[in-house]
Formats: structure tokens, C-alpha cells, sequence
């Protein structure tokens, strides 16, 4: 018995059109459902295909308040300033990147309308470990 992967992610957003502007338009994706009226879960439902994820952005309210879970998505470095002008020509809010060390690797923060938290992330779980290896190194000295 084990897990072998993640099989979706889902938002809850109050306009499902909106939404799908963000993943299609904003981060590429590539919509492949729309409950339309045919609800077969608790509301109207969008799926899409990103990265080879399956999203699913489902009706319902906005979150009461922002938080930092998050979801990552991997992009290369030099595509990021791309995506930041995709996603301000959407009117997402654009946030302040966190303090960085060195060799973690590049980040650009958004929140939808729903108050979401997304971050494109260009950078490994090896190179993050690397970097803060490094760092311990550098502080212990």
C-alpha cells in the first residue's frame, strides 16, 4: 500500500469564469471540463490540465481570510518576468517575494480573487536543501 502521487488540487472560487481566465490565460492550462449545469459533485465544477496536474476549480465563497498555503507550481527561471506580465494583465494581486538565500531558487507570489496563495517556482527540493545546507554551513562559521 502507498501513495503514488497527487491525483488534484481544488479551489473553491466564486466566478468559475474568472478562474478559468487565470489557469487558461494566466498559467497556461488547458481546460478539459465544465460541469455547465450538469452538477455531478457539490457545485458547478471546472477541471483543468497543468503540468500534467489535474486542477479543479469548484463553486462556492471566496476564503474568509489569506493565508500562506499554497500551491507551487515549477517554471523556469527565465519565464517568470512572462508570467508576472500574463498575471498583472489579469489583475491578480502580485505579491512581495520572501527573503531568498542564495541558490534556493527565484519565486513570483500571487493571490486570485479567492484569495489563494500561488507561487511559480523556479528552482528542486535538492537545490533548496543545497542552499540551506550551505547556509548552516556559512552561519556555523
Amino acid at each position: 500500500m502507498a501513495i503514488t502521487g497527487l491525483s488534484h488540487a481544488t479551489f473553491v472560487v466564486s466566478d468559475p469564469e474568472r478562474a478559468s481566465r487565470l489557469f487558461r490565460e494566466g498559467l497556461g492550462a488547458r481546460e478539459v471540463y465544465d460541469s455547465a449545469g450538469r452538477e455531478h459533485s457539490l457545485s458547478r465544477e471546472k477541471f483543468f490540465v497543468l503540468g500534467g496536474l489535474w486542477l479543479v476549480a469548484k463553486e462556492g465563497p471566496p476564503l474568509a481570510e489569506p493565508s500562506y498555503r499554497h500551491l507551487a507550481f515549477a517554471v523556469d527561471a527565465a519565464d517568470i518576468p512572462l508570467f508576472r506580465q500574463r498575471l498583472e494583465t489579469l489583475g491578480v494581486e502580485i505579491l512581495p517575494g520572501r527573503g531568498r538565500i542564495e541558490g534556493e531558487g527565484d519565486s513570483l507570489y500571487f493571490r486570485d480573487w479567492d484569495r489563494h496563495l500561488f507561487e511559480l517556482h523556479a528552482g528542486t527540493l535538492e537545490q533548496r536543501l543545497a542552499a540551506y545546507a550551505a547556509a548552516d554551513r556559512a552561519g556555523a562559521t
